[in-house]
């Protein structure tokens, strides 16, 4: 058996959305933060990234994350977020992934009832409170970046459909709000392929007439759409969420409720202390809590946290053969 590489990974799902965690065979990137080893990893190892979450090794609705030492002291492990499409600033539901990886392999000192895990990640440290019976993940809850709304009740002209309107709000990624009934698509399994080519044209139209950009990070563009379906309100929402170039996410999303949460509060419908019911497009749950309210370079913004499950289904060890056709994958 001949291969050029070894990597080794445990496989998990977070609330229905495949992660895998990428936990040996991959250096340590240079950088003195993990935004800047975010940047390298882009600039020099991204074949990395799609070798491993693209065709034949991977698909198109799978996330990813890759440990790595921390660069600050007091982290346990530092992280960078893979997906099809790149390597994001934040991911909520990898980071219930990766804590409850961590708790279920001891890769981290376990404490029953509560693991505290600390991850730097390009965004900074992150803490999850990880919720432990008999050495074993029952739940994690996620203190997440400041999250607030970019626009409120925005308009775009989106070919096909005209103007659109939208709210858009910062979690760890960009979301743009909209209501399902709005754009003519009933919310049921049947629209999934139409919720997700609207999407893909909405995210096109805003990055090209509004585009979102973070005051202090630079970061940008709006990757995400969110469909709420009728009847979504500030205790509980459901929702069709669409990632960028175009896939439905399994999961609630825990950046997304997070901005949707910013949203909510801007509009006074929820306060500080309450909790919202995020519900997937398949019926799983984030439960999301505002803890505390902040500024983002004189933004209003708020502090949430966000509880969901992850399970292992299994682990892995991938190889590249030096005669593979396909070393970095593909995509069709």
């Amino acid at each position: 058996m001949r291969s050029t590489l070894m990597i080794q990974t445990v496989e998990a799902h977070t609330e229905g959305l495949p992660v895998r965690v990428v936990t040996g065979g991959v250096p340590t990137m240079p950088g003195a933060t993990m935004e800047e080893r975010r940047q390298w990893f882009l600039a020099h190892s991204d074949d990395l990234r799609t070798l491993l979450m693209n065709e034949p090794r991977g698909h198109g609705t799978l996330s990813g994350a890759i440990l790595q030492p921390p660069a600050i002291a007091d982290a346990h492990w530092g992280v960078l977020f893979i997906e099809v499409t790149g390597v994001l600033p934040m991911c909520g539901a990898g980071t219930i992934a990766v804590a409850t990886v961590l708790v279920d392999t001891g890769m981290v000192p376990v404490v029953d009832p509560v693991t505290e895990v600390r991850l730097d990640t390009p965004v900074g440290l992150i803490t999850a409170r990880v919720q432990v019976a008999d050495g074993k993940a029952q739940a994690v809850t996620v203190v997440n970046v400041p999250s607030y709304v970019v626009e409120q009740d925005a308009e775009v002209e989106v070919p096909g459909l005209g103007a659109v309107r939208y709210d858009m709000a910062y979690g760890g990624n960009f979301y743009a709000f909209v209501e399902a009934a709005a754009v003519g698509i009933p919310f049921e399994r049947a629209s999934a392929e139409a919720f997700t080519a609207t999407g893909r044209a909405i995210m096109r139209a805003i990055d090209e007439q509004r585009l979102p950009v973070h005051p202090t990070t630079g970061f940008s563009g709006c990757e995400h759409v969110v469909f709420l379906a009728e009847g979504s309100d500030a205790r509980h929402t459901r929702h069709a969420l669409i990632n960028h170039p175009g896939w439905l996410d399994r999961s609630p999303g825990g950046t997304g409720t997070s901005a949707r949460m910013a949203v909510l509060h801007a509009r006074g419908e929820l306060a500080i202390g309450d909790d919202l019911v995020n519900e997937s497009f398949i019926g799983t749950t984030f439960t999301g809590r505002l803890v505390d309210r902040t500024l983002v370079d004189g933004i209003d913004a708020v502090i949430p946290e966000i509880t969901g499950r992850a399970w292992i289904t299994g682990t892995a060890t991938f190889l590249l053969d030096p005669d593979d056709p396909f070393p970095h994958g593909y995509t069709v």
